[in-house]
Formats: structure tokens, C-alpha cells, sequence
């Protein structure tokens, strides 16, 4: 159970949320889902909920075990398996590790007495694995890991040979084993998860959405999945980034939404009322006006009539957009950008092999592959922000390459917004960066914002702005519309299918596909290249 008492959440000198008294609360069976446009603060809530942050003023009580996934978690040591950081949750990978040492000990043992003792040490070990679930809490593991698209021959490598979806997928497996006794019993586990959907398949969701269905204990979510917001959540905290406060709605996603727009509704037909007996008000005071023994009498009717319009509930502000546009890109050649024999292995394992591609001007590519078939380290090797094992890249005439990373490598979250901005931009005049980043939605103190405090939306909103900045006619995309609110979402395909230069995407987001109208298809690990066609929106659901 978590309350939180009289909190306030800032963001540098921005307000994000004052919450006075104890109205946000979880408790077992709470299903609340978080949900505000991007920047309102969902995700540094989020945070300051799980113990991870400390709010600006207020208290937080917490009880019970707790699972936070955070937007973009810290796996800890990279080079422990996969399986053993899932097992991890539950402290049983170290008993294993224990386990296997004492298996050598006795393999090894000189005599009767060191034999002995690593008999009983073994015992006892296996003892304490058996009381903690033991074997069938690995199988139970290996079973949420699989059903998140996690298939075993995964589970035996280190973290640091995944992909960034396959660590995330990782960590959720690692929370959600947590907080599963595997016997089917209740969990008084509160789950606080910010986007978990972000790197699953189609059948990870339906899976993910019936384990959520089915949790007993507490639950917070941020998600912009709306058919899993409407089959899992129960009641609704919407932060409105205007007022900087918590709305709460003890109902479902759907009765919210319909009660928000009834409630907009009744705001805008009392508004109107108002608005109208106000005017006539101040008609006729002004004709009262005109003669000084009713200068008073008019006086007060103005005061009424601004009265009438101060009472009413404060109308909701529509939330402001980015505008984000893709400037023309630089002049190159016909082909800026070439690839021959890429190749990435970790260790003995091949993650792709002789990949060729080349980037024409003006051309659409789409990266395909189940997880974990190399896209991401695809696109970080074309960025330059990683080295192949084997292959060339050859740039050609005038390239100038912008790589938007799914995991926001290209922030320095140890330095401000426009710190951030002026690395990406280091030629540019000052009042066009200040433009810029108005455009994008960040003004005044939120410039000296350390970036590391900002949200997934509004780190995707300053990494597209160092896009634009740069007038890069190749565009490399590892998964831009994560993270974003639906109004932000359509903004950033609009300026996808306006841009003039060359895109290079990787998604699991059908819709940005369609936006791009892509022309060519590379389907790893193979590197087999395909012209598009309609039925490669189905592959990118399931990858």
C-alpha cells in the first residue's frame, strides 16, 4: 500500500502536481491507471511513488513489497545471465551460484572430511532453494519470461548480448516473478509500471494484460495502450499539466472518458450561460453608467458579471503540441550512405552476418526482425555509435546522419535542456535554439531542466529537436513515437511524411510505418532486402 500526504512534485522550478491531503492512495485491488499528456509529470510521480525520487514537499508511507519498471530501467551487472537476473527477485540466483560452487567442491574434494563438508554445505543450500520454490520457481520464471517473448536460449546469455527491448522485456519478466508465488495464490505486491507494452509483441500484451487482470495486490500504470488502460484499469489519476494538480476518478477507463467529456461538456454549456447573462450585465450597466446617479448601480452590475465568470470551474486548456517539422536536409550525393558485409557477434553468438545496404537520397527503409535480431545494434553501427565485427561503411557526398535512439543514448542526462540542445547544435545562433525548443514545447526555467529529470515523452520532444536542429539528410529512427501521448504520436508521423531526406526506421509501431511509406524492407538477421508491401505491418505487430 502506498500514501502519499500532502505531496508536491517540481520538476527543477516547475510545479507538476500538488495533491493536498491523502487522496492518493493505493491499495490492494487498486488497478489506477496514470495518465496526463507528456511533461504533466507522470513519470517523475511515478518515480517519487516507488521510493526512487523525492517529492519537493509531502510525505510517502509505503508497506508491502513493491515492483517499479521504470521508462528505461538499470540492469545492474551486465554480465550475469538473463535467467539469473529474473531469479534475482527472489534471491535465489545467489543460492544457485552457492549451489554450483559447492557442486565443484565436492567434485574436487581431497579427502573424507573436505567431502563431508561440502556435502552438508550442498544440502543446505538445496534446502533453502527447495523452501524458496526452488526448481519450479525456475520453471515458473522461464514461463513469464517466455510468454514476454523471452524463449529460453535468451535466458542463458549475459544481459550484456540483448537488445534494449529484450533487457527491458528482462526486468518485467524479473518484477512480475516478484511478484508471483506460483501457487495461484494472492500477491499483496504493488506494481507501479511506466509503459511496460514498449518492446512486446502483439501476443506479450494479451498475455501481459490478463496477468494484470488478475493481480490481487496494488497496481499504477502509465501506459498510452488504451485497450489495455480499458481492460485493466479500475480507477484513474489524471494530472493536468494546466493546473498542476490530480483529478481522481474511481472508475474505469471508459466511464472516465465518457465522464471527462460529459464534464467538458457541462463546463462549456455553463460557461456559455454564464458568458451570455454576464454580457448582458454589462450592457446594461454601461447604459447605467451614462448617468452619475447610477454610477454605483452600475458599478455593482459589473461586479456581479465578473463574479458570474470567476465562480465557474476553470475550463480545461487544451494541451499544447510540438510542432515539429523536419527542415529541408543538407545536399548529398545519390547514395549518402553504404553498407558491405556488416556483421555483429557477442562471444560465440551471431547476432547478424553480412548484412549490405545502401541508403539513396530521398529513399524509406524499414528495419524488420523478431527481438534480439540485431535492429537496434543495426542502426547504432550506421550511427556510428557502436563498432561492427566485420563489413565497412562507406558515407557518401555531403552525408550528415541524425540517430534518434530508442533509449535516449544521445541525452546527457547530467546536463540541462539547453545544454543538450547547443551539443546538438553547436553552430547555431542562440535566438534559433531558444525557437526551436519553444517549438518543442520547452520555455523559460525548463531550460535549465537537467535532462535526466524529464519524462520518456519529453526526452523523445528534446532528442527530435536536436533532429531538426541538424539538418541531417539521413535519418536513422530506433522506435521515435515510444513514450509519446497520441497528439504528440501524430505530430511526429506528420513531420515523418513531409521529410524530404532519407529515413531509416526501426518500429514496432504499425502506424509509423504506414506513415513513412517505405519502399524498401531489410529483414534481419539475414539481411535480406524486399521491396514493401502491406504485409509486412502484420510482421511488425509480432516483432
Amino acid at each position: 500500500m502506498i500514501t502519499a500526504t500532502d505531496l508536491e512534485v517540481r520538476a527543477g522550478v516547475r510545479t507538476l502536481l500538488t495533491a493536498p491531503g491523502s487522496a492518493l492512495r493505493v491499495q490492494a485491488g487498486d488497478r489506477i491507471g496514470l495518465v496526463g499528456r507528456n511533461g504533466a509529470g507522470k513519470t517523475t510521480t511515478l518515480r517519487i511513488l516507488a521510493g526512487e525520487g523525492e517529492p519537493y514537499a509531502g510525505t510517502i508511507t509505503r508497506s508491502g513489497e513493491m515492483g517499479y519498471l521504470p521508462q528505461d530501467p538499470r540492469e545492474g551487472h551486465l554480465d550475469m545471465s538473463a535467467k539469473n537476473r529474473v531469479l534475482s527477485a527472489r534471491g535465489l540466483d545467489e543460492i544457485m551460484n552457492s549451489m554450483e560452487k559447492a557442486q565443484i567442491a565436492m567434485a574436487e574434494a581431497v579427502d573424507d572430511d573436505d567431502l563431508t563438508k561440502a556435502i552438508n554445505r550442498f544440502g543446505q543450500l538445496e534446502d533453502r532453494f527447495s523452501s524458496l520454490g526452488g526448481y519450479q520457481a525456475e520453471a515458473e520464471a522461464a514461463r513469464i519470461c517466455n510468454n514476454l517473448g523471452l524463449p529460453d536460449r535468451v535466458l542463458d546469455q549475459e544481459l550484456n548480448t540483448l537488445s534494449g527491448g529484450q533487457r527491458r522485456r528482462v526486468e518485467l519478466a524479473r518484477i512480475l516473478f516478484a511478484s508471483s508465488d506460483g501457487s495461484g495464490g494472492k500477491s499483496g505486491t504493488t506494481l507501479l509500471l511506466d509503459e511496460p507494452t514498449n518492446h512486446l509483441d502483439a501476443d506479450s500484451i494479451v498475455w501481459l494484460r490478463a496477468f494484470l487482470m488478475g493481480h490481487d495486490g496494488g497496481l499504477i500504470i502509465i501506459s498510452h495502450d488504451v485497450d489495455l488502460l480499458n481492460d485493466v484499469v479500475n480507477r484513474v489519476w489524471f494530472l493536468d499539466a494546466v493546473r498542476g494538480e490530480a483529478d481522481i476518478y474511481n472508475m474505469t477507463w471508459k466511464k472516465y472518458l465518457d465522464a471527462r467529456a460529459t464534464d467538458e461538456q457541462r463546463r462549456r454549456r455553463e460557461r456559455a450561460n454564464a458568458e451570455k447573462k454576464a454580457g448582458a450585465l454589462r450592457i446594461q450597466a454601461a447604459k447605467m453608467g451614462a448617468k452619475a446617479t447610477k454610477a454605483v448601480a452600475s458599478q455593482n452590475m459589473l461586479k456581479r458579471a465578473d463574479r458570474m465568470i470567476e465562480n465557474l470551474d476553470a475550463e480545461r486548456v487544451s494541451d499544447k503540441v510540438a510542432r515539429i517539422k523536419f527542415p529541408s536536409p543538407a545536399p548529398c550525393g545519390k547514395t549518402p550512405l553504404m553498407a558491405k558485409g556488416l556483421t555483429k557477434v557477442y562471444g560465440s553468438l551471431e547476432i547478424f552476418t553480412g548484412v549490405d545496404l545502401a541508403i539513396d537520397k530521398g529513399s524509406r527503409v524499414v528495419i524488420l526482425g523478431l527481438n534480439g535480431a540485431g535492429k537496434t545494434t543495426l542502426l547504432r553501427i550506421l550511427a556510428g555509435a557502436q563498432q561492427s565485427d566485420g563489413g565497412t561503411i562507406e558515407p557518401g557526398r555531403g552525408l550528415k546522419i541524425g540517430y534518434f535512439a530508442q533509449e535516449h543514448d544521445t541525452i546527457d542526462d547530467s546536463t540541462s535542456v539547453w545544454e543538450n540542445i547547443r551539443h546538438a547544435a553547436p553552430d547555431a545562433g542562440e535566438q534559433d535554439l531558444r525557437g526551436l525548443l519553444g517549438a518543442f514545447m520547452f520555455t523559460g526555467p525548463q531550460l535549465e531542466q537537467p535532462a535526466g529529470t524529464l519524462s520518456g515523452g519529453e526526452k523523445t520532444r528534446l532528442a527530435l529537436a536536436g533532429l531538426v536542429s541538424s539538418a541531417a539528410n539521413v535519418l536513422l529512427l530506433d522506435e521515435p513515437t515510444n513514450n509519446l501521448d497520441p497528439v504528440s504520436r501524430e505530430q511526429v508521423l506528420e513531420a515523418l511524411r513531409s521529410y524530404e531526406g532519407a529515413v531509416v526506421l526501426v518500429t514496432h509501431d504499425a502506424g509509423a510505418a504506414e506513415a513513412l511509406n517505405p519502399e524498401r524492407v531489410i529483414l534481419l538477421p539475414d539481411g535480406t532486402e524486399d521491396h514493401w508491401s502491406e504485409e509486412y505491418l502484420e510482421l511488425i505487430q509480432l516483432a
